[in-house]
């Protein structure tokens, strides 16, 4: 099997961070190398990793968001294999192991998801009752060379919609992403937390989302006409 690397950006995410790094210290395949990337936190976030005695690299940085930490993590990494990941998401012991065999039967391939399912805030035991398929940072594995061929994962106004976009783009660049139907990953539901409930505010950076899309093929459309 491949080495692979974890990326998880991180802000105010001491609650929490702790029992994500034990879902990947748990991984059937062990990682190489798990970077956090703490984006301008005001918590204990570095005392708590500290406390934990696993092999993580904290980096830290001014707050810019989940799209700018998780760039700059995997920048940090060497591995042929990325792996992402919330501060306050858990992963199923065999998630990558099952991805990693996706991966040495589809060559093609350049990312792959899995569904997830939902539980609520301290109760990982309380899931909610449908999978759903998870694009989504928590679920995303990668090439190495996918990461140059996208480009940064970009941060929109209100912070929201980072992984929209950049799935987009991947997908406008012809890369293959797979979705498995196996749950693989738990999103934690959270008050406070950056996706937690509608904020009009927040909500925007979907809105800005879609207009870079529409951009683009406005461009596209440009350059071949």
């Amino acid at each position: 099997m491949s080495e692979y690397g974890v990326v998880i950006p991180a802000f105010n995410a001491a609650s929490t961070i702790a029992e994500t790094l034990a879902s990947v210290m748990a991984q059937s395949l062990k990682p190489r190398d798990i970077v956090v990337v703490d984006d301008g936190s005001s918590d204990d976030l570095a005392g708590v990793i500290a406390a934990l005695d696993m092999p993580v690299r904290l980096l830290r940085q001014d707050n810019a968001g989940p799209g700018s930490a998780t760039t700059r993590g995997i920048a940090a990494l060497s591995t042929p294999f990325i792996a992402t990941l919330d501060a306050d998401d858990l992963w199923l012991p065999d998630k990558i192991e099952r991805q990693l065999a996706h991966f040495a039967g589809s060559p093609a391939t350049s990312a792959v998801f899995c569904h997830l399912r939902t539980f609520r805030s301290e109760r990982p035991d309380d899931l909610g009752p449908e999978s759903v398929p998870g694009w989504s940072r928590s679920t995303m594995l990668i090439r190495r060379e996918v990461a140059s061929a996208v480009g940064p994962i970009t941060d929109p106004p209100g912070g929201r919609g980072e992984m929209i976009d950049w799935i987009a783009r991947a997908r406008e660049a012809g890369l293959a992403l797979d979705m498995m139907d196996a749950v693989l990953a738990l999103r934690r539901i959270r008050p406070g937390s950056l996706s937690y409930g509608r904020d009009a505010a927040r909500d925007r950076g979907y809105l800005e989302v879609a207009r870079f899309a529409m951009l683009r093929r406005a461009r596209s459309k440009a350059g071949t006409s």
